[in-house]
């Protein structure tokens, strides 16, 4: 029995897993999708209409209070303040009971993260150190875009080894950990307003008193979470950081410990088989009814509310705000008839080697330092040559790249200039990754285990009972 209910949770985990990639490997083709057609309205004559249509503005007033921005500032400061909610959740889900949740498990992909990051933004800057219109974009080649480099991994099936799965979805998250403090930090989007930042301070105490007192209204969270985003919104910060600090002080622990959840769901088990006349109805009975819902009441009791906001937001962000801020923002022309003209400019130099040799590189190389140092450890089953495709992977920097080229530079033609060159280098990486992986991973790979899945748990010695004699 006690080995059905182990076989039961292994397969319950494996499925989790699962989804999650299947989510992300559909985000991906829907915003390729989304992505080409605003290019293609973009490029085609007669086809700005439809970028003009992000320039309108919307807004409300209530009393003193107004707001009013343009439907692209919607969606690139609100609705991907959710967006930035959702990593924010994940990133704690991962830093708590994932693959960062342990030194051993997370030295590796932090690592390489970090190198993910750093020899990018050099090799931008070799490119554009002395171009003052220019400089400020070394933070477009840091990121990489978790749904398209796991759409293209999902592209080979089951010729990828798990533990490559694994170490790029914990590289990714890591990656978005470190995008996210290089906005908030290099990238305002005008002069600090430090009251603001005290009002944000505040609300951030406010709301870390209600998890540490153990309130688990979701209420408690979403207005405060709305009013800090407006807080933030107004300090001079980008306002999607609000997301990612309201995530953090979402309780991720449920009303009921796993001990009194396990007792109660056996007691009303087996209380539902004692009711049962051992038919099969359609319908349950009353009593049935009551224990079924009594059921429900201790599943949502132990689910966190950590949990319970990234299963409903997920499907949100991956199938609405994400197409939408790629039609609102990945809109731009290409003209190549410009660059033979003009020659490449060097803000497209610097995003194509720093997304396209600087992000492998990086992400290798860093790797490489770390396994050999002793400090952290290569993923089983895997190769050098699949960790080295891997990094190629990395370069399709699509969403957090055209978020930061929006904000890096004040020219238009420059931003126009940066989101091609982003998009042409993601394509270039994606093409370039997905073949090198293809020539590393031949034959099936073996099946992905829980192990894999959840970092080791340390198990107390417990004495063995010896006979009396």
């Amino acid at each position: 029995m006690e080995q059905k209910l182990k076989n039961h949770r292994n397969r319950d985990i494996l499925h989790v897993f699962n989804t999650f990639l299947q989510n992300e490997t559909m985000s991906g083709i829907l915003l390729l999708i989304c992505a080409a057609f605003a290019v293609i309205m973009a490029t085609v004559p007669g086809g700005g209409w439809f970028d003009d249509i992000w320039d309108n503005e919307a807004g409300f007033t209530l009393g003193g209070f107004s707001i009013h921005m343009s439907l692209r500032l919607w969606i690139n400061d609100a609705l991907m303040a959710i967006f930035f909610f959702v990593v924010g959740l994940e990133i704690k889900r991962e830093m708590l009971v994932g693959q960062l949740s342990s030194f051993k498990r997370a030295i590796l992909p932090v690592t390489a993260a970090i190198g993910g990051m750093i020899v990018p933004a050099l090799i931008y800057t070799a490119f554009n150190y002395d171009n003052p219109d220019s400089a400020n974009g070394w933070g477009i080649p840091m990121a990489t875009d978790i749904a398209f480099a796991i759409g293209i991994l999902a592209l080979l099936g089951k010729r990828v080894p798990g533990g490559l799965k694994i170490f790029l979805t914990a590289l990714a998250i890591a990656d978005d950990l470190g995008a996210i403090l290089v906005l908030a930090i290099f990238y305002p989007i005008h002069d600090i307003q430090t009251t603001w930042l005290l009002y944000v301070a505040i609300i951030l105490a406010v709301m870390f008193i209600f998890n540490r007192t153990g309130l688990k209204n979701k209420y408690l969270y979403i207005i405060p979470g709305i009013i800090l985003w407006y807080c933030m919104y107004k300090s001079g910060i980008h306002a999607t950081i609000s997301g990612v600090l309201t995530a953090m002080m979402i309780p991720s622990k449920g009303t009921i410990n796993e001990l009194r959840f396990h007792t109660k769901i056996a007691f009303l088990l087996k209380k539902f088989r004692l009711t049962s006349t051992r038919e099969v109805h359609v319908l349950t009975s009353p009593e049935q009814q009551h224990i079924i819902h009594r059921m429900h009441q201790e599943i949502y009791a132990v689910d966190p509310l950590l949990h319970r906001f990234e299963h409903r937001l997920h499907p949100v962000v991956t199938f609405f705000i994400m197409p939408l801020f790629a039609l609102a923002n990945a809109g731009v022309a290409l003209d190549f008839g410009t660059f033979a003209s003009q020659g490449i400019p060097d803000v497209s130099l610097g995003i194509f080697f720093g997304l396209l040799f600087g992000k492998p590189i990086g992400i290798f190389l860093f790797s490489f330092i770390g396994i050999k140092c002793g400090f952290a450890a290569k993923p089983a089953g895997v190769s050098w040559l699949q960790l080295a495709a891997i990094g190629v992977l990395g370069g399709i920097g699509f969403t957090m790249s055209i978020f930061v080229d929006n904000l890096a530079f004040t020219s238009q033609a420059i931003i126009d200039t940066g989101k091609i060159s982003i998009l042409l280098t993601s394509a270039t990486a994606a093409v370039l990754g997905l073949t090198a992986l293809a020539l590393t991973c031949k034959g099936t790979a073996p099946a992905l285990t829980p192990e894999q899945i959840l970092p080791e748990k340390r198990q107390k010695k417990r004495p063995k009972l010896q006979r009396m004699k």
